[in-house]
């Protein structure tokens, strides 16, 4: 079959640039959100006059015949027909004859391209919320079961102050709500129609952008004829919001890694959720989030790689584009799938040992700066609190024993201010449901929070 531009040219195309020019083997993804937009183009030229309606009804016709085509795998577009979207047209020519050269009248393979992307990843958007959400759930789940099981608080990776284990969890649920206000607005973005401008200058053709538009599902259209064509904003805003994603469920696949480990042992992996060795066969490992700290650097990658892309690029349509698919793809399916396993481990894959927790908390020295507390509400200043109870710390290490070991006799030798309140201060459930300022892991605050996003899911169900 020719090309639809080569008589334009007296000789093909090198076979070997033929397949290297040719984005056939991977734009395939975009043939429904093609066939959309042309239904939609084909209406169009028909309400403005360019065409008849039985013509676009013909043209329609032929386009749902392609697409039962597609889903019945019989159309199988070669490397001559370069991209999906010559490849549909290729075929609708063939079916109808050349009423089907008349649908591509008013628009341009860069306005084309463009669109289809845009429909494309607004549903992928879409669907990565739902992920997002569920994600949320798996996390809440677990928090309403655990809001009395303290855990330790790190900064540094040092033990600091502890924590309702509930408390850590909601951490990653506020995460995840950024995640998803983030990916809302990039989708504000996204949905902007583009169809309508052409190569890049529009069209002398009487044509109806709003009308298109509307078929469509946008809330708008470019107004600018070069920007529609050429701008790849949004692929780069939606790489970033997911580079963010993929960096929270990083952090969070760091802590279970170090959770399960022998040397921290606050989580159990079941067999649901683990693999092990080849050749130790006491191992369990943590496959799962060991994949999704690594799928993370992939990601990362596909945003630079975007940014790389673009940032030389004169107005307008560039052939470079063609790049923009395949680390698209590519990100929506690692966040997707990074998703939907982490919610899978998070559902059948954890157990937390509150009693390896428990004994965690009771055996460090993260109750020191409720000490230091103490000594504030008897009327002595912070910083020199702060002294008294590092002197204590460092009495006890020398002689292996921890606060809670310190006679009030020691105490009231350091301080006259202590009296018997001080062994009540330094238990860990008092020292967690001492913080009860606002976003505290107090207890009780916890629940206020569990509360807040309970409300927030039940309401996103209605």
């Amino acid at each position: 079959m020719s090309k639809t531009w080569s008589d334009r040219f007296d000789e093909g195309l090198n076979p070997f640039i033929e397949g290297f020019n040719a984005s056939i083997g991977f734009d395939f993804f975009l043939l429904e959100k093609d066939l959309d937009a042309s239904v939609a183009h084909a209406k169009m030229l028909a309400r403005t006059g360019v065409i008849t309606f039985e013509e676009a009804k013909q043209l329609e016709n032929a386009l749902e015949q392609i697409r039962r085509e597609s889903l019945e795998g019989t159309f199988k577009p070669s490397l001559s027909d370069e991209d999906i979207h010559f490849a549909i047209e290729n075929r609708l020519i063939n079916l109808i004859g050349s009423l089907g050269k008349k649908l591509h009248t008013g628009r341009s393979r860069n306005d084309q391209v463009a669109t289809d992307i845009r429909l494309w990843l607004r549903e992928k958007i879409d669907q990565i919320d739902k992920e997002l959400e569920a994600f949320q759930i798996a996390l809440l789940n677990h928090a309403k079961d655990n809001i009395f099981t303290i855990i330790p608080g790190y900064t540094h990776l040092q033990r600091a102050q502890p924590l309702s284990l509930a408390h850590h969890l909601i951490a990653y649920i506020e995460m995840a709500q950024r995640d998803r206000d983030r990916l809302q607005e990039v989708r504000l973005r996204v949905n902007i129609c583009p169809l309508g401008s052409a190569a890049l200058a529009g069209t002398p053709v009487p044509i109806d952008r709003k009308y298109t538009a509307d078929l469509l599902g946008f809330d708008s259209f470019h107004l600018n004829s070069l920007d529609a064509v050429s701008d790849r904003d949004f692929a780069i805003e939606f790489t970033s919001t997911s580079s963010i994603i993929m960096m929270h469920l990083s952090r969070l696949s760091e802590e279970i890694i170090l959770w399960c480990s022998q040397e921290f042992s606050f989580v159990n992996l079941t067999d649901r959720c683990a693999t092990g060795s080849s050749i130790m066969p006491q191992k369990k490992n943590p496959d799962v989030p060991e994949l999704i700290r690594g799928k993370a650097g992939r990601v990362f990658g596909h945003l630079q790689g975007l940014l790389t892309m673009m940032k030389g690029l004169p107005l307008a349509y560039n052939k470079d584009f063609q790049e923009d698919k395949e680390s698209l793809v590519d990100t929506v399916q690692t966040v997707t799938a990074c998703l939907k396993a982490i919610t899978i481990l998070l559902e059948e894959g954890l157990n937390f040992c509150s009693e390896r927790l428990s004994e965690t908390v009771a055996s460090d020295f993260s109750n020191a700066t409720d000490v230091a507390d103490y000594l504030v509400s008897k009327g002595i200043p912070f910083r020199e609190a702060y002294q008294i109870v590092g002197r204590v710390v460092k009495l006890c290490l020398s002689q292996k024993t921890l606060l809670k070991d310190v006679s009030l006799e020691q105490w009231q030798e350091i301080n006259s201010v202590f009296d018997e309140e001080i062994f009540k201060i330094l238990k860990s459930e008092n020292v967690v449901a001492a913080r009860r300022s606002e976003g505290g892991t107090a207890f009780e605050r916890v629940r206020e929070q569990l509360n807040y996003w309970i409300d927030r899911f039940s309401s996103s169900k209605k």
